[in-house]
């Protein structure tokens, strides 16, 4: 028999983590991210752009209301952003296909130190000045003709293995 989402027995958790949107507009999107963030315990999500659709209005469908549970912040210039990753010590992880990427099943997760883990747009995916400082760049396999996937599968693919550590 199916459970409710009041009988479900997961445990309540917040993990160390800030999701880092860069350059994310398409609000079916922006509303799924929050869904997914508020699922696996994100501590924090960070918009990164001008201008970003946060329309509780737009969103809602997809967010589901989470949008109103989940700490968010925008920041509109990448060195701002930059700077506030690096003064905070984030152990920053970028979801990329790079030449020097690695398979996320070989991420390594430090001890208490905050992780950033960055996601690109659906258009260009991560900017250079971010992949710069990123410690770690990793990249799902995958076995099809296509190179990509949704930006929210990716990163639900990418936190489910962060959270399960």
């Amino acid at each position: 028999m199916q459970l409710t989402h009041e009988e479900n027995q997961f445990e309540r958790k917040t993990f160390p983590i800030t999701l880092v949107c860069d350059h994310i507009y398409f609000q079916q999107n922006i509303g799924s991210l929050f869904r997914i963030s508020e699922a696996f315990g994100v501590e924090n999500i960070i918009f990164l752009g001008k201008d970003i659709p946060l329309t509780p209005r737009k969103i809602n469908k997809t967010s589901r209301s989470t949008h109103l549970h989940v700490p968010h912040t925008i920041i509109e210039e990448t060195a701002t952003l930059v700077d506030y990753l690096l003064e905070n010590n984030f152990e920053i992880i970028a979801l990329e296909i790079a030449s020097n990427s690695k398979p996320l099943k070989e991420i390594v997760i430090p001890d208490n130190r905050k992780i950033a883990l960055l996601i690109g747009s659906e258009i260009d995916g991560i900017s250079d000045e971010l992949l710069k400082i990123s410690n770690q760049i990793v990249h799902i396999n995958m076995f099809g003709k296509n190179s990509s996937m949704n930006v929210v599968q990716a990163a639900s693919i990418a936190l489910y293995e962060i959270t399960s550590f």
